[in-house]
């Protein structure tokens, strides 16, 4: 048994229910939205366990990620990997080449040590704009969130919606760390193997590292900077109060 497993994967009580739940939630959103919705997934471990759910249950949801080109090898493998596993197509958006270029031409390889500003814009052409096209003909798309990864995100509903107006269900939200792991450990689902390396939340190589015990969930995620503005953007509204230029895992 895997270190990550081995260590979290313990079915809450209401687990049988959460799942059944969360089962009915993919499939309502799919047949209301249907053609129309996308999985942004972040290839982390709630994202793998709804990529299962819709691949073992039939659920018409497309698969969409963002390849930012800052990503673990390890975390570029599992599109492969899913695609080998359940047949599905990952759509990958990645980011406008010359932006890239013009970026760290401009700021360097690692400007996103050097200010929040600098952070949120690397992540606002590495992750926002492609994002941006992943949805342009969407009406709904599934996340990973979780009430439990943050308190910024201890109240996330299962039904919100964005700030174009679409939904955005976060088919998770009530899952805890044990729950998801359960679930990968009874379906077998492949994961990013950074997450037996104490990895809970992974983004990109440079704003990633482990955390040590007693850490709070998403502390290896930009660990340099406020714990008020660890957001990319991708899941902030435009009316919160501004710690990120726009509105994930992932």
């Amino acid at each position: 048994m895997s270190g990550a497993i081995a260590l979290y994967a313990h079915a809450s009580a209401d687990f049988d229910a959460k799942l059944a739940a969360t089962i009915a939630r993919l499939r309502q959103a799919a047949t209301a939205h249907a053609g129309r919705i996308v999985q942004a997934t972040s290839l982390g471990a709630e994202d793998m366990v709804i990529t299962d759910l819709i691949a073992r249950h039939a659920i018409p949801v497309a698969i969409g990620t963002l390849e930012t080109g800052k990503l673990h090898a390890e975390t570029s493998a599992l599109i492969g990997r899913i695609e080998q596993r359940y047949g599905l197509q990952v759509e990958a958006y990645r980011p406008t080449d010359e932006q890239v270029v013009h970026f760290v031409r401009t700021n360097g390889e690692e400007a996103m040590y050097r200010s929040i500003a600098l952070r949120k814009a690397c992540c606002g052409l590495r992750k926002l704009e492609p994002l941006s096209r992943m949805l342009a003909d969407r009406t709904a798309w599934v996340t990973g969130l979780r009430r439990e990864q943050s308190d910024a995100r201890g109240e996330v509903p299962f039904d919100d919606h964005d700030d174009a107006g679409r939904l955005k269900l976060n088919a998770l939200a009530d899952w805890t760390w044990g729950d998801v792991w359960h679930y990968i450990a009874a379906n077998d689902v492949p994961y990013n193997p950074l997450h037996d390396q104490f990895m809970p939340s992974i983004g990109c190589a440079p704003c990633t590292r482990a955390i040590a015990v007693g850490e709070p969930f998403r502390a290896g995620r930009w660990w340099w900077e406020d714990e008020a503005a660890k957001e990319c953007g991708l899941h902030v509204h435009h009316d919160e109060p501004a710690v990120s230029p726009l509105g994930a895992s992932r």
